[in-house]
C-alpha cells in the first residue's frame, strides 16, 4: 500500500544533536519540510557513508527550509558514542533520532522485524505532516544526498506551483511542464 499522502505517526524521541540530547515529537516536525532518513544501525559500514553525504549537504537542506532527521533503532546514547568515536559521524549537525522501541520505524513501515532494524528508507514530509515522497533501498546499497536534495526542491516547487510538474532530472530554475490536452502525445 502506498505511503503517499499518509500522515506521519505520532512519536516522541530522544535525539542526539549538537553535542546534547533533546526530545523531538511530531509537533516539532509540523510546519516545515522534513526528511526522515532511516538506516539499519550505528557502527556499521554503508550507514556512515550515507550520513556523511547528508551532513555535507545539510546547510543546503536548511537553506530550503528542510530539516533532516536520521533514524535508527539505536538509543540516543549509542548515537552519542558513535559521534564521539567516528570522524565521519562527528560531521553530523542534524538530529539523530533514537527509536529503540521501533515506534517511528514501524510507523513508516520500514522495520525489519526479525532483526529489530530499519530498512534504508527515505521519506520526504511536507509541512502538513504528509509523506510526499519515499524510497526504500536494499540494505547493501547507499543512497545519494544530491538526488534527495533535488527531489525535495522539486516537491517544494510543485507544492508552490500546483499547475506545473517537474520532468525527469529537473533542477531548480529549469523549465517545468504545464499539463494540458495540448501536451498529450507531444513529449
Amino acid at each position: 500500500m502506498s505511503q503517499i499522502g499518509n500522515q506521519i505517526v505520532e512519536f516522541k524521541s530522544q535525539a542526539f544533536v549538537n553535542g546534547g540530547f533533546e526530545t523531538v515529537t511530531k509537533e516539532d516536525v509540523l510546519g516545515k519540510w522534513s526528511v526522515f532518513f532511516f538506516y539499519p544501525a550505528d557502527f556499521t559500514f554503508v550507514c556512515p557513508t550515507e550520513l556523511e553525504d547528508l551532513a555535507n549537504l545539510y546547510e543546503e537542506f536548511k537553506a530550503i527550509g528542510t530539516e533532516i532527521y536520521s533514524v535508527s533503532t539505536d538509543t540516543h546514547f549509542v548515537h552519542k558514542a558513535w559521534h564521539d568515536t567516528s570522524e565521519t559521524i562527528k560531521k553530523i549537525n542534524y538530529p539523530m533520532l533514537a527509536d529503540p522501541t521501533g515506534t517511528i520505524t514501524r510507523g513508516f513501515d520500514v522495520m525489519i522485524e526479525e532483526d529489530g532494524l530499519a530498512e534504508r528508507g527515505t521519506f520526504v514530509v511536507n509541512p502538513q505532516g504528509e509523506i510526499v515522497a519515499y524510497e526504500v533501498v536494499a540494505g547493501n546499497v547507499g543512497r545519494n544526498a544530491e538526488e534527495l536534495l533535488r527531489r525535495v526542491k522539486a516537491l517544494q516547487f510543485v507544492a508552490d506551483n500546483p499547475a506545473e510538474v517537474c520532468p525527469a532530472k529537473w533542477k531548480e530554475g529549469a523549465e517545468t511542464l504545464k499539463p494540458s490536452i495540448d501536451l498529450v502525445g507531444k513529449i
